[in-house]
């Protein structure tokens, strides 16, 4: 009873166990991979805007193999982001096209003006 209390307000609690696990793989990389995926994990939260908590534990977990990988295979972190580290965290987070919180925004923006359109053709 209380867990589905506690998780109609802040989402499925296996979410936040996958992400905590996701996380803690990502604390867990040897350097420098580490220093690269924490950054790239940081950006995500600001940049990323995704409410949807499917779609935020897939990406976590898609970074930590990202990054797990390389370090397995001894790639250089400059080979897997390229010349431009932004360009590529905002490429890999556009692949995740989850619900993002400016999409409410958007909606309510374009009704606002429907309405005001509609007031004028009155």
């Amino acid at each position: 009873m209380v867990a589905k209390w506690i998780e109609a307000i802040t989402g499925p609690l296996e979410q936040k166990k996958q992400y905590k696990r996701d996380k803690a793989r990502i604390d867990g990389l040897p350097e420098p991979y580490a220093t690269a995926a924490k950054a790239m994990h940081r950006y995500f939260m600001y940049y990323g805007g995704i409410t949807d908590g499917d779609t935020l534990i897939t990406m976590v977990g898609d970074l930590a193999d990202l990054w797990e990988r390389a370090a397995t295979d001894g790639t250089p972190v400059r080979e897997i982001v390229g010349d431009d580290p932004v360009e590529f965290a905002e490429t890999f987070a556009q692949a995740y096209s989850g619900t993002h919180w400016i999409d409410k925004e958007r909606a309510r923006l374009t009704a606002a003006i429907e309405d005001a359109e509609r007031a004028e053709n009155k």
